[in-house]
């Protein structure tokens, strides 16, 4: 059996949530008993997002294999089971490096290359390859970022539109729209939502649903008109309202206005009955938490939260597992001292996520100080981790000056220092240590506890590490190095051995929790939080 297509475009602004909506349609459809694969397709000339500003791009999202890609494909994997690969985001920059490489070795016979068909049959064929990770794939999500008119989506129109008339009866298109309340004029407007449209028909694309983002629901008068100046049947225009409660509920509505089955049906799509039963069990545990407590995020990207969406995402899972209600207190890291005062509250937990350069350093620095010495839980992730040992150094070992090389480079006592094979490295982009990578626990460990096996497999994105020079006298003063990499020695766990829970680890586990899966580590830090606020 050949795949299905579904091509999920977006119009009117940006920031509609196509990342979301796709990852629960993708829901949806498992939830029938289908076989889902989902893309990615992102316009920016960038090859990845692995070397853009968290401050524009937001997080780089990183894969088993070592991909760094789009956060979209965080979602992807927190709703669905789909495989999450390098094959599930593709940039233009990627197509064009392919194309021109291709060009250089005379793949092309001398002939021009063009937009068309040398950079649209690369995207096409990205697609191709999305849907054939797995033999047994029956839909494959394609999405499509940035916003329609944009002039760096036309490729990738373009190609869709190609695909699509290449295979009438295997593909549909959705778009994500958003209608409009003027709230001085007390009206919705559709005219946005019309021109949107409007300008995927005059690509050759006719949306076979319309996904409406709007405030309330739409009057049944609004989708006629919708209906009428789109040309999409009534049925196929669909409401997505803004959720109070949590993004998890997006879903449910989704199924609730029968969109599962109407892509069911227009795409011959077996129709299942969906089981919802895990979903919904989740959010009844969110809606009904025993007790309420507060996680404190030191960090240094916290005024764009996209910078740690998965980080969020998995504190909340942890606290839906735990049955507790969370508030989350941000603490942008080169702010929390005045005067030489930390200034990060009173919460009953805290966490310090990755980053990169010295801006905040010292802020996290004692906010680790804090934690040990106040035996209040902290949970450390990749340069979390390494704040953890270098403060111990400093405050426990008696080593004053000890720091990170990334820090300064001349420190006497480098207890965190550049991997040995980051030395000779000059290109940025795709040169850190990245992607999946087994470490063995010690069975006397919370991090055993936590994951109760010896062996993990974990995603990594980081060029330092402990200097295992260092790790005789931190062992022997209560830090120990509780999980290693096969193979070799180098640190992936370090936890305080006389602490309630303090540990950080050099991998970035929020890439791999989803809300009915919780990450083990995350579970156990807001259980450790809830204990010391009783």
């Amino acid at each position: 059996m050949q795949p299905k297509y579904i091509f999920i475009t977006g119009g009117v602004v940006s920031s509609l949530g196509k990342g979301l909506t796709a990852g629960s349609i993708a829901m949806l459809l498992e939830s029938r008993g289908l076989k889902v694969a989902m893309l990615k397709l992102d316009p920016y000339l960038n090859v990845d997002p692995g070397t853009m500003n968290p401050f524009q791009h937001g997080e780089v999202y990183v894969t088993d294999d070592g991909a760094e890609t789009d956060l979209d494909l965080g979602h992807y994997y927190r709703y669905s089971n789909s495989p999450i690969c390098s094959l599930s985001n593709a940039t233009s920059g990627q197509i064009y490096e392919t194309v021109i490489k291709k060009e250089r070795r005379g793949d092309y016979l001398g002939k021009t290359v063009q937009v068309v068909p040398h950079i649209t049959d690369e995207i096409k064929q990205r697609i191709l390859d999305a849907s054939d990770q797995d033999i047994n794939t029956e839909v494959v999500l394609v999405e499509i970022g940035g916003t329609a008119g944009d002039i760096e989506s036309l490729p990738f129109l373009e190609a869709i539109r190609q695909f699509r008339h290449e295979r009438p009866q295997s593909c549909i298109n959705i778009h994500l729209t958003y209608v409009l309340y003027l709230k001085a004029a007390g009206e919705v407007k559709t005219k946005p939502t019309q021109h949107s449209v409007m300008v995927l028909r005059q690509i050759g694309i006719i949306p076979d649903f319309l996904l409406c983002r709007c405030e309330n629901p739409l009057s049944e008068e609004l989708k006629d008109k919708i209906s009428i100046h789109c040309s999409v049947p009534k049925e196929a225009v669909i409401d997505e309202v803004d959720v109070d409660f949590s993004i998890y509920e997006v879903p449910l509505f989704l199924h609730k206005q029968e969109l599962d089955s109407k892509i069911c049906d227009l795409l011959g799509l077996k129709k299942d009955k969906a089981d919802l039963t895990v979903w919904n069990d989740m959010l009844d545990r969110m809606r009904n938490p025993k007790k309420t407590i507060k996680i404190g995020i030191v960090g240094k990207y916290l005024e764009h939260q996209d910078a740690y969406k998965s980080v969020f995402e998995a504190l909340q899972h942890a606290a839906t597992a735990n049955q507790v209600a969370l508030e989350i207190e941000s603490y942008e890291s080169d702010k929390v001292l005045t005067n030489g005062k930390l200034e990060i509250g009173n919460c009953d937990g805290y966490l310090v996520p990755g980053g990169f350069g010295e801006r905040g350093w010292m802020g996290k620095i004692l906010t680790a100080k804090h934690c040990r010495e106040n035996k209040i839980p902290y949970f450390g992730l990749c340069l979390g981790m390494q704040v953890l040992c270098v403060e111990f150094a400093r405050h426990v070992i008696g080593l004053k000056d000890a720091n990170s090389t990334e820090m300064d480079a001349d420190t006497p006592h480098p207890v965190i220092s550049l991997l040995s094979e980051q030395r000779d490295v000059k290109n940025l982009g795709g040169s850190m240590r990245l992607g999946a990578y087994n470490c063995f626990l010690r069975k006397d460990s919370k991090a055993f506890a936590a994951y109760g096996k010896e062996v993990i497999s974990e995603r990594h994105r980081h060029r330092y590490e402990f200097n295992n020079d260092f790790k005789k006298s931190f062992e022997e003063n209560g830090l120990l190095l509780t999980g290693v990499k096969e193979n070799d020695q180098l640190c992936e766990i370090a936890e305080i051995e006389d602490h309630p829970w303090m540990l950080g680890v050099q991998y970035h586990p929020e890439f791999k929790s989803k809300p009915t899966a919780p990450h083990p580590l995350f579970r156990d830090f807001i259980a450790a939080a809830m204990q010391g606020s009783q």
